[in-house]
């Protein structure tokens, strides 16, 4: 099968003529892909809603698939009280975990090292006026030989605060190839939501958790309680980007760079690194996210020029040696930054290249990838209609699973031509935009499509494989 063309700047009429070339490629090669090239099953039928995360579904044996029950189509309503798993042969559902006093808890992933299961969990009700909100969640690790479930994250929001604890909510902990740190997102309960004075505010970071470093706390709040992690944010943000500079407001859809770390122009090993999603300020004023990257020290412990745990006025800060450098430039473009739907920076295996979505000059979601040592961004994806969903990287590097144009596709890296898995019909709905998940093997995607099912319609767990 030949390769099509693949532009690297999209610019110009020259971009035009091969942008229509390569749509007519697709078309003819792939617009009549047959069904039966496609074994697409549904694996799960109960009428309850079935929420996939973005990345790590699939257990390391690729077996079971994880995923939690909340109701609404999104996923944005955080109400949902089981962790199930389902096996992916003989469709066999096990609940893991059954939220107590009316807590609630969602989007478990596998540690693909161990085969725990990390989640999240909210307050229980009547918890002194604690109620659910992004600052007042947890993370927890469900141990997979016994079944018991820890904190990963230590909670102290009384001074004076405790290096390796927080003092706020985490969000989707993902573990590194090796298993021993987790990355998540962070959203602090004590700072304000707007500016007060000389004080921070709450803005979204990204934090990582390191295993095999207990943190205990002090009972001075009801809500604090002692983690099996060390914990710290490693980004900076700042309340007002300077319009220009590559300060930023938010910091999130963070990604492991590489299995293994990625290697420096000078040829040796950054061997932990996340890549993330950084809202800067435009020279004109506009906010608009680019592609991040923090190089992570080896150790993650030790203080910088401020405290780890924060301060009353403070938000927690980055361990010493944390270096945080912007990887895109996209200002001059007629759509800047980081493209919708949402998803989250996906790495190569080998730490080569980072995959977001950017819009082409006809307002078109593509795949680009750029590298982690920076320099011009990649097109990848050049396809008339846009990247529908969240993706991730099959395990040989080679392609790149996503939604688009109703249908589960896979897109190879080096011609970029995207090959449906199926026909797009219009009986089914298409793919959730939130994941697209391969398998271990790296021949079967995990999806959600929405279907029918007795008085109603819910999110359903599918499975294609090729």
């Amino acid at each position: 099968m030949s390769a099509a063309l693949v532009p690297h700047d999209d610019q110009g009429p020259k971009a035009d003529v091969e942008r229509a070339l390569l749509g007519l490629v697709n078309s003819c090669m792939f617009g009549h892909t047959p069904r039966a090239m496609n074994a697409e099953r549904q694996l799960t039928f109960a009428p309850c809603g079935h929420i996939l995360a973005n990345c790590d579904v699939w257990s390391p044996d690729g077996k079971w698939i994880v995923y939690d029950v909340r109701s609404d189509a999104a996923g944005a309503v955080f109400d949902g009280g089981r962790i199930e798993k389902a096996n992916v042969d003989t469709g066999e559902v096990v609940v893991l975990y059954r939220s107590m006093r009316g807590a609630k808890c969602g989007v478990p992933v596998f540690n693909p090292a161990t085969g725990d299961i990390f989640f999240l969990l909210g307050p229980e009700e009547n918890s002194d006026g604690w109620t659910y909100a992004p600052c007042r969640r947890q993370g927890m690790r469900l141990d997979a030989q016994s079944g018991r479930v820890h904190h990963l994250d230590a909670r102290n929001l009384v001074p004076p605060f405790t290096p390796g604890a927080l003092r706020g909510g985490t969000h989707l902990h993902v573990s590194n190839a090796r298993g021993e740190l987790a990355s998540f997102t962070y959203h602090d309960a004590l700072l304000p939501a707007a500016a007060e004075g000389d004080v921070d505010i709450d803005q979204r970071n990204v934090g990582v958790c390191v295993a095999g470093r207990p943190v205990r706390v002090p009972r001075s709040h009801p809500q604090n309680h002692d983690g099996e992690c060390f914990s710290a944010l490693v980004t900076r943000t700042v309340a007002c980007p300077r319009p220009g500079s590559d300060e930023i407001s938010r910091a999130c859809e963070e990604a492991w760079v590489g299995d293994d770390g990625y290697l420096r122009p000078d040829g040796s090993r950054q061997t932990r690194a996340l890549a993330f999603q950084g809202e800067v300020v435009g020279r004109d004023g506009r906010p608009f996210s680019e592609v991040f990257i923090v190089d992570l020290p080896d150790d993650l412990t030790a203080a910088g020029d401020e405290p780890l745990e924060g301060t009353p006025h403070r938000r927690p800060a980055p361990p010493r040696g944390c270096c945080q450098r912007r990887l895109t430039f996209t200002e001059n473009r007629p759509l800047p930054g980081v493209a919708q739907p949402r998803h989250w920076l996906r790495s190569s295996p080998d730490g080569s290249q980072i995959a977001f979505l950017l819009n082409d000059h006809a307002g078109v979601s593509q795949i680009w990838t750029v590298s982690p040592k920076g320099g011009p961004p990649r097109q990848v994806t050049n396809n008339p209609w846009p990247v529908a969903s969240a993706f991730t990287w099959s395990p040989d590097g080679r392609s790149i699973a996503h939604a688009g144009d109703g249908t589960v596709c896979i897109t190879d890296l080096v011609s970029g031509v995207t090959r449906r898995l199926a026909l797009a019909d219009s009986a089914a709905s298409a793919p959730r935009q939130q994941a697209c998940v391969f398998s271990p093997d790296g021949h079967r995607i995990a999806y959600v499509r929405r279907v029918s099912a007795g008085n109603g319609e819910f999110n359903q767990v599918f499975i294609s494989e090729f």
